[in-house]
């Protein structure tokens, strides 16, 4: 856990108290985003090294945006385990904390949008994993993400996104229709990649670069056709596949062809920002049952 373990002063001390299940959920969604964020070499993103192709992001910045959207995160909980089930209320109570959890991110970071995508990928997750902490499956947290996805927000102010723009120009499944789907880049691309990159040594942090080149094998990231079309799209998933095809993130050749993949993206503008989102839903989903599975086994 980082740095949101509460504690309430009495006398001269501080007493510390356990955890209420939204606010370790909280904690799992920021540290998901911070992982993400520290993981390098990434190619085109922003990560311990540079900037990627964002001149107006840095690590500090998304480090920041990440411990901003924590309330958000745990009154998303709170509000699943208040009411208790999937239905109108609940999808227009996550809506309203996801906008006002974005009004928050944009205040900390000065206007620049840093995880607009993680709030809506994060968000669903973190609500349905609150409407039943005793199934932290990804097929059962992906059906019940799916499932308040496909109820309508009444509430929703019409919007012009860079994704929707893309998503017209070239019917390309977007955020919303990802997540609709149960988040299929995640379960069955890149926690799949995860636990096999796992399973053959290959250490964690390679690991975890082969689960975010994983996604990008398949995804139809509108961050990367906003910014560079379908040139940039195709780039980006061959050159993905070139690298696991080569040995994964932990060998030589596939670092070279992370390399080459990284100034290819550099050059053409294009930073796989959605596939950046999913990473951070996939060590979100991967870190739950480690973290919460005791603790409501018995719920």
């Amino acid at each position: 856990m980082r740095a949101f373990s509460l504690a309430y002063p009495t006398t001269s001390q501080p007493v510390s108290r356990p955890l209420s299940l939204a606010e370790r959920l909280a904690d799992l969604a920021v540290d998901a985003l911070i992982d993400e964020a520290d993981l390098s070499p990434k190619p085109a993103l922003v990560d311990r090294r540079s900037s990627g192709a964002h001149k107006d992001l840095h690590l500090g910045l998304m480090h920041a945006s990440a411990l901003s959207l924590w309330p958000a995160f745990k009154e998303m909980a709170e509000a699943a385990m208040h009411i208790g089930e999937i239905d109108q209320p609940l999808r227009e109570a996550i809506g309203r904390i996801g906008r006002e959890g974005e009004a928050a991110m944009l205040r900390t970071t000065d206007g620049v949008n840093t995880h607009r995508g993680a709030i809506w990928a994060l968000g669903l997750l973190v609500t349905a994993a609150a409407l039943d902490p005793t199934d932290l499956s990804a097929a059962g947290l992906g059906l019940r993400a799916a499932c308040l996805a496909l109820i309508e927000d009444r509430q929703l102010p019409v919007l012009n996104s860079h994704g929707a723009q893309v998503a017209r120009q070239y019917g390309a499944m977007g955020a919303r229709e990802q997540a609709q789907m149960g988040f299929p880049a995640v379960t069955q691309t890149g926690l799949p990649q995860l636990q096999r990159s796992r399973a053959g040594g290959h250490g964690e942090q390679n690991a975890r670069l082969d689960a975010l080149l994983a996604i990008m094998t398949t995804l139809s990231d509108t961050c990367v056709l906003y910014r560079a079309g379908e040139q940039g799209l195709h780039t980006m998933q061959k050159g993905a596949q070139r690298v696991l095809d080569a040995g994964g993130s932990a060998s030589l050749a596939g670092r070279r062809a992370l390399h080459e993949l990284d100034q290819q993206l550099l050059s053409l503008n294009a930073s796989p920002g959605g596939a950046a989102d999913l990473l951070a839903a996939c060590l979100f989903i991967d870190c739950l049952e480690p973290a919460l599975g005791n603790a409501t086994r018995n719920l």
